[in-house]
């Protein structure tokens, strides 16, 4: 069986780079740098369906995508979050959020209006995000 992303996923993100265990997606709100982790096993749902060894390097994956927040974004706080209530796919959204963004400090679910990026700027953002990674 091979990976699929779903489709909600697809149609709301952008692909950036595949990480060891991860489809790394930027999500298309330029609001707030919005990232999230999607690990490439099939079926997973919760963090749990994957071994001790998948949820390490879960972790890692996390831990780098932090820092790769906070070096290039200075964000006043990361919001991280397994949630999947409407997307049942695993899926960590590692989020930049700033005491002056839209909805601070409520939740950006549910809150926070989406303003695609431009694409000249998606572009960027893109390129300084797959940059980051292979530092």
């Amino acid at each position: 069986m091979s990976f699929l992303l779903d489709a909600r996923l697809k149609t709301d993100c952008i692909e950036v780079s595949d990480l060891e265990l991860s489809k790394l997606l930027l999500m298309n709100n330029r609001n707030v740098p919005w990232l999230i982790l999607v690990p490439k096993k099939e079926d997973a749902v919760e963090i749990t369906d994957l071994s001790i060894t998948e949820q390490h390097l879960l972790l890692d994956e996390i831990n780098l995508i932090t820092q790769i927040q906070n070096k290039l974004f200075n964000p006043d706080k990361i919001n991280t979050a397994a949630i999947g209530n409407i997307v049942p796919q695993l899926h960590i959204h590692i989020i930049g959020r700033y005491k002056t963004d839209p909805v601070w400090p409520a939740p950006v679910w549910g809150n926070l209006q989406a303003e695609p990026y431009h694409q000249g700027e998606l572009q960027q953002r893109i390129q300084l995000l797959k940059h980051a990674i292979h530092i």
